[in-house]
């Protein structure tokens, strides 16, 4: 338990990591959640021209930026326990 613990969960809460998404943002969703650097606006765009709000698609980004980030978080937490 850390003192972090609280102010994680609230994250975990409001972000909605595990949220369903639709099938055609399988492939941006993965780059977010392994190379966040290598996202740009043509994969955006794409997401766009297929019919999706920036809303949604920023919600989604968002979901799996903090499922990335919590994960590795908690990897670097079991290794120095």
């Amino acid at each position: 338990m850390t003192r972090y613990d609280e102010l994680i969960a609230a994250l975990r809460d409001a972000s909605r990591p595990d949220r369903p998404y639709p099938p055609d943002f399988a492939a941006y969703l993965e780059k977010v959640r392994t190379c966040a650097y290598t996202v740009t606006d043509p994969d955006v765009e794409k997401l766009k021209a297929a019919g999706h709000t920036e809303d949604e698609i920023f919600e989604q980004t968002v979901s799996a930026a903090v499922a990335a980030g919590l994960s590795r978080l908690q990897a670097g937490l079991e290794t120095l326990r």
